[in-house]
């Protein structure tokens, strides 16, 4: 299996998708993981003598986070988010990922990998921990900003299949994310999806209230992509400041610091939990191409498991399975 890593996207790059992608292939040592980017400054983190399944493609050109997507995709072709995906479009790759602008690994899908049929939108999946041990599939977080009714039925579709056939959910519970749990609450948008989720093939829980997403009150949780992003943001914060607090009190006091060390392997297994660079990257559903987003503060392990989660991916043939089941669904709506 073949992998490319946008070297250059992410905020510790390239130093972040080197390491990451020499602990993926030591982990497994069947992927062979195509570095794209500037070359000298990808081989300045490599050991002196490169692995057999490390390979680089060279760029010249970087978008940046601060980029505009459209014109930063269209502008620097030779960059090295837009060669990845590229060549994840011409088979060169099994799967591309990128830690850089996120509406620009969007825009490279769209315009080089292309919709699978029946998508209009991809949407970007992320993984929320919850209290139950598990995660909830979010969708989308990020790759649409607005959305319609029948984008969301669609999100709903492809997390559903996703997380059955990839995380191994049985049956997943399907939410809607929402400002109360009762039918007929929210905006515009969420009354119009309700109606349309609750008719679809899905196993469909409902209305959830952000306050529930940690609970566990369903497996795969559909909304627009505004939305979705402040949930994930929102969460990521939360987590963060709760173990700086933490940390904080544990290490003022000698009492405090004996009571941290009894507590210790309950704690790292809590942040482990909730890290997350456990969960490795997002997968962008919805491109004829697998596309997997890392997140742009990601360090040597988030690339590392981005690697393993875009291998996964692959392995689960999960673009077929969505492609299969909205080709079912279009036949059954025709009948």
């Amino acid at each position: 299996m073949r992998i490319a890593v946008d070297a250059m996207g992410g905020d510790n790059a390239p130093r972040s998708t080197v390491q990451g992608a020499l602990a993926a292939i030591k982990e497994n040592p069947s992927i062979t993981v195509v570095l794209v980017g500037d070359e000298q400054g990808i081989r300045s983190h490599l050991p002196g003598e490169i692995p057999a399944n490390i390979e680089i493609v060279p760029t010249s050109e970087v978008i940046e986070t601060d980029d505009e997507p459209v014109k930063a995709v269209r502008k620097k072709k030779n960059s090295s988010l837009v060669v990845a995906v590229q060549m994840a479009r011409e088979n060169l790759v099994d799967a591309a990922i990128s830690a850089g602008n996120t509406g620009a690994l969007m825009t490279a899908g769209l315009l080089y990998a292309g919709r699978m049929d029946g998508i209009e939108r991809p949407a970007l999946a992320a993984f929320i921990p919850n209290i139950k041990g598990r995660v909830t599939l979010t969708l989308d977080v990020g790759a649409n900003m607005d959305a319609k009714p029948h984008h969301l039925l669609q999100y709903a579709l492809m997390g559903s299949l996703y997380a059955e056939r990839v995380l191994g959910f049985e049956r997943p519970t399907v939410g809607l994310l929402n400002v109360g749990t009762e039918e007929g609450k929210g905006n515009e948008l969420t009354k119009a999806v309700f109606p349309l989720l609750a008719e679809a093939d899905l196993n469909f829980v409902g209305n959830v209230e952000a306050r529930d997403v940690l609970q566990g009150a369903c497996d795969v949780l559909v909304c627009d992509g505004f939305v979705g992003n402040v949930l994930l943001k929102a969460v990521e914060g939360s987590a963060s400041t709760i173990f700086s607090q933490l940390k904080q009190e544990f290490t003022s006091s000698l009492i405090n610091k004996v009571g941290a060390a009894i507590l210790k392997p309950g704690l790292i297994r809590f942040k482990k939990r909730m890290d997350y660079a456990e969960y490795g990257g997002a997968p962008l559903l919805g491109l004829r191409s697998p596309v997997i987003k890392a997140h742009g503060s990601s360090d040597e392990k988030a690339i590392k498991n981005a690697i393993a989660s875009a291998a996964r991916f692959v392995k689960q043939d999960v673009n077929e399975i969505i492609a299969q089941a909205l080709q079912k669904n279009s036949t059954g709506e025709s009948e």
